[in-house]
C-alpha cells in the first residue's frame, strides 16, 4: 500500500493514526532580531572600506534515510549544518512532515561533523493530533474486514461448536457449553488481528508482532490443546469403562433369568439326591453374587452416564467459569488475568499505535494461571 505526499485525511476517533509523507525539512526556533538602525556616515564608510563577510548559508534538508513511519528512526543529512550549529542549538529542531511540525521530537544524535541527525519518530502529547489521521478509501475497507470477521465469528460462536466442548449434546435443540481454554484463544486473537490490520492500515509497517504477543499466543493455545488433550483421555477413558461396564451388566441380566430357570426346575424334582441339592446351593449362591454385581454395575453405569444437563450449556460466563462442582476459583482466575491484560493491550494500541511488549513476569504471571487451571482439570469430572 503506497502512501503519497498529500493526500486526503480525515480525523478517526477510536484509532491512532499515521499518516507517511515522502519528504521532510527541519524547522528551528530562532530569536528575533530588533530592526537594524539606519546607517551613519562612519557606519557607511566602514561598510566601504571593510566589507562584511557574507553569512554563512543556511542548512537545508539534502536526503533522508529511513522509513517515514511512527516509531521509525530516520537519517536525516542537512547541508551546512556544522555551520549553522556553531552559532544555534541544534537540539531544538524538529521534523516536519507534510508541512507538520512533529513537536517534542528532537534530535537522538547530532553529528555536525557528519552533517546528520537522528530522529526517532514518536507520538508525544505535543503532536499526538498529528499523527490522527487515516486514508478514508482504505479505512473503510479495513473496517469492514474486521466487521465482517468479527460477526461471522460471533455468529458460528453462537450456533455451532466453534469454541464449544466438543461433540453432540445430549440434549437435541440445545448446543454444548462454551469451553474456557478456545473462548480466551478466541479473545487473544481477535485482539491481535485487529491490531494488526489496524497498526498496517495507518503506518504500513507489517512487522509489528512482538516476541511477547507470541509468547502471549502460545500459552493461550497450550491452556486450549492441554485442555482437549485432557477431556479427550477422560472421554476415551470413561467410553471404553461405560462400553465394559454395560455389556457386563446385559450378561448379568441375561444369566440371572437362566439361573432362576434352573434352579426352580431343581425345586420342581419330587426328590433331590445329594448331588442335586449341591447344584441347587451352588447355582443359589451363583444367583445372589451376580444379582449384587448387577446392582454394583449399574450403580456405575449410572455414575458414568453424564446427565442431560451437564452437557447443555447455560450461557457463556457460566460455562467457562463454573464446572460439574460449580464456580471455581482457578477458572475465574484465568478469566480476569485475560481481560486485564486485554485492556492493557487495548491502551497500548490505542496511546501509542504499538503492539505492546508484556515483561517475562506478566507472560509468566499468566502461564502460572493456565497451568493451575490445566493441574485442576485433571481431577474435574466431565
Amino acid at each position: 500500500m503506497k502512501r503519497h505526499a498529500t493526500i486526503s485525511l480525515i480525523l478517526f476517533p477510536a484509532l491512532v493514526a499515521f499518516a507517511a509523507a515522502t519528504t521532510s525539512i527541519l524547522s528551528a526556533q530562532t530569536t528575533s532580531q530588533s530592526p537594524t538602525p539606519a546607517p551613519s556616515a562612519k557606519t557607511v564608510e566602514t561598510q566601504i572600506t571593510s566589507p562584511t563577510p557574507s553569512p554563512a548559508p543556511p542548512p537545508k534538508v539534502i536526503s533522508v534515510e529511513g522509513h517515514l513511519e511512527l516509531d521509525n528512526i530516520i537519517r536525516v543529512e542537512v547541508d551546512h549544518l556544522s555551520d549553522w550549529a556553531a552559532k544555534n542549538d541544534p537540539t531544538k529542531l524538529v521534523p516536519f512532515l507534510n508541512g507538520r511540525a512533529i513537536r517534542g521530537v528532537h534530535p537522538e544524535e547530532i553529528h555536525p561533523d557528519k552533517n546528520r541527525l537522528h530522529f526517532h519518530l514518536e507520538i508525544t502529547p505535543e503532536n499526538k493530533e498529528v499523527w490522527t489521521v487515516i486514508s478514508p478509501v482504505y479505512g473503510v475497507i479495513a473496517l469492514l474486514v474486521v466487521l465482517v470477521t468479527l460477526i461471522l465469528f460471533a455468529w458460528l460462536a453462537r450456533t455451532t461448536n466453534l469454541i464449544r466442548e466438543p461433540g453432540p449434546c445430549p440434549v437435541p435443540g440445545k448446543l454444548r457449553p462454551y469451553n474456557l481454554g478456545r473462548t480466551q484463544m478466541a479473545f487473544w486473537f481477535f485482539l491481535i488481528y485487529a491490531s494488526y490490520v489496524t497498526i498496517w492500515l495507518i503506518t504500513d509497517a507489517l512487522d509489528t508482532i512482538t516476541p511477547s504477543l507470541l509468547g502471549l499466543m502460545g500459552i493461550s493455545a497450550g491452556t486450549a490443546l492441554g485442555e482437549a488433550l485432557i477431556d479427550s483421555g477422560k472421554d476415551s477413558a470413561n467410553s471404553n469403562q461405560l462400553q465394559s461396564l454395560t455389556a457386563e451388566k446385559q450378561t448379568l441380566e441375561q444369566g440371572i433369568p437362566e439361573l432362576q430357570t434352573q434352579i426352580a426346575a431343581l425345586n420342581a424334582k419330587s426328590t433331590l439326591t445329594p448331588e442335586d441339592t449341591a447344584n441347587r446351593d451352588s447355582l443359589n449362591k451363583q444367583l445372589q453374587d451376580n444379582r449384587k454385581r448387577l446392582g454394583e454395575v449399574s450403580a456405575q453405569v449410572q455414575i458414568l452416564t453424564p446427565a442431560a444437563s451437564a452437557g447443555v450449556s447455560r450461557g457463556l460466563l457460566r460455562d467457562i467459569l463454573s464446572d460439574s462442582s460449580g464456580y471455581s476459583f482457578h477458572r475465574f482466575q484465568i478469566f480476569a488475568w485475560t481481560i486485564v491484560l486485554g485492556v492493557m493491550f487495548v491502551s497500548s494500541v490505542y496511546n501509542n499505535l504499538s503492539m505492546p511488549e508484556f515483561s517475562a513476569t506478566l507472560l509468566g504471571l499468566m502461564g502460572i494461571s493456565s497451568g493451575t487451571y490445566i493441574g485442576f482439570k485433571f481431577p474435574e469430572t466431565k
